[in-house]
Order: structure tokens, then sequence, then C-alpha cells
């Protein structure tokens, strides 16, 4: 698919660019040579070739998720400022 200069200069109308002759030209060459490169991969059997999301295998960068000891009621509140009835204590925020 070839581009005309119209075009270009529409595109770059819409991207608020100002070009030069010179830049019209050069760019309608290239985005022409970008969508027939397009259309060629368009062209390109990948009916056998299932979906992916990547190429790379899968792994994981994460720890594995195995229950721990976890803290006591006594533990977590020791660095309260204020506890009342085991619970934290804390200003309210509603009026």
């Amino acid at each position: 698919m070839s581009l005309t200069q119209s075009e270009v200069e529409h595109i770059a109308e819409l991207a608020r660019l100002d070009l030069t002759a010179e830049e019209i030209e050069s760019y309608r060459q290239q985005l022409s040579d970008i969508l027939e490169y397009a259309a060629r991969l368009q062209s390109v059997d990948t009916g056998g070739i299932p979906p992916t999301s990547s190429v790379l295998p899968p792994r994981s960068v994460l720890r594995a998720d195995v229950a721990g000891q976890g803290l006591t009621a006594d533990e977590v509140l020791r660095n309260s400022a204020q506890t009342e009835n085991h619970q934290f204590r804390v200003p309210p925020v509603l009026e």
C-alpha cells in the first residue's frame, strides 16, 4: 500500500507536525514501506501456531507461597501506640 502526499500531509496535520516537502516525501516512503511490510505479515499462515502471551518459558521470580507461622496477637500489638481490649486503638475518622 502506497500513501499519497496528501495522506501524509493529513497525518502530519493530525500529529500537529510542520513538515517540509522533503520530509513529507521521506515519511511517505517510510510509512508506505511499513504498511507494505504489515500487509506481508498478514499473509503469513499462522493457523497451526497456538496463541501465546510470551515466547519465553513461564517462570516465577517470586518465592513459593508456603504457609508459615504468623505473629501472635501480642507480638502484633506490641508496636502499637495505643491498644484497648486487645485491639488497636485509633482516633475516630468519622465525626
